[in-house]
């Protein structure tokens, strides 16, 4: 029999899980679209999830902990998702949610902080004590690694989507205008390209269209960069950032995106060239095995 955890992320877009062992092998992951209103039956999802992995898995399985990893505002202590713009839910008991429906301790976690716990250990921050973690996703928030050690304060910490970073800009879904996620997140790249065209595409339509030349597509794709980089500079700066890492799906554009914002940033920087700029190793796996990350701290292994 093998012992594993479970980790749930759940997306603006889509839920993730993985079923992973101690040491870092997944055993098996499956992916959905979010159900609307998922957090009236969050339970009752989370426990399907574990069903489907375990079956999947082919082995006698030893479940020791679910986690599960959710955007917004996050108290992680009470294991409550105080607020979510993208999943439309207050003060929601997530921990007692799923723990009905499971029978195993239930780990709770912000996506973003947990996803950059699984980059440090598993993916491309192992060799990093100083990150910045920005996965550009349906939504956006940040995380931050200072000498090896993930930094918590209030409920707000990480949450750079939601600063105005273009007064008057585009509506974004928290009811201001000009927030950083109405500009740079995947899911406001695709929707003003397609507010701008007519025609219906994503973030990684816009970024082919943007290589190829296309005018309006690349206006779109550097406004989205020159604001991510107004607001990952000063964090830079107050942090003391080595190593800022671009998750989510959109790090499938590879150079398209990363060159671009390294340029952008280091004229933020003043011309500083010691800050790298990398995509992050796990991509868009980084939330679900965030959340396995945390289940195995919970239980610890």
């Amino acid at each position: 029999m093998r012992e594993a955890v479970v980790g749930i992320d759940v997306g603006g877009t889509r839920i993730k899980s993985a079923l992973v062992t101690p040491d870092g092998q997944v055993l098996a992951e499956t992916a959905r679209p979010t159900p609307d209103r998922v957090g009236d039956h969050l339970g009752e999802v989370a426990a399907k999830e574990v069903v489907e992995l375990t079956a999947r898995a082919g082995d006698a399985i030893d479940l020791l902990a679910v986690g599960v990893a959710v955007p917004g505002l996050v108290d992680e202590v009470r294991g409550v998702g105080v607020w979510s713009a993208n999943l439309g839910w207050r003060d929601l008991d997530l921990r007692g949610t799923v723990a009905a429906h499971v029978d195993v301790p239930v780990a709770v976690g912000h996506d973003v902080r947990s996803g950059l716990l699984a980059e440090h250990r598993l993916g491309a921050a192992r060799d990093a004590d100083n990150v910045l973690f920005v996965p550009l996703g349906t939504g956006l928030a940040s995380a931050i690694l200072c000498r090896g050690q993930l930094v918590t304060g209030s409920l707000w910490t990480g949450e750079i989507g939601h600063i105005v970073v273009v007064p008057d800009g585009p509506l974004c879904g928290c009811g201001q205008r000009g927030c950083l996620e109405a500009l740079s997140s995947a899911g406001a790249i695709g929707r003003r390209w397609s507010e701008a065209t007519g025609l219906v595409g994503d973030a990684e339509e816009v970024a082919r269209r943007a290589e190829a030349g296309e005018e309006v597509a690349r206006r779109i794709w550097q406004e989205a960069i020159d604001a991510l980089a107004i607001m990952v500079a000063p964090v830079v700066a107050a942090a003391g950032t080595e190593l800022v890492l671009i998750g989510g799906g959109l790090v499938h554009a590879g150079d398209t995106l990363l060159e671009p914002l390294r340029t952008a940033l280091r004229g933020r920087l003043g011309g500083r060239d010691d800050v790298t700029v990398e995509a992050a190793a796990l991509g868009s796996r980084a939330g679900s095995l965030g959340a396995a990350t945390i289940a195995l701290d919970l239980v610890g292994r």
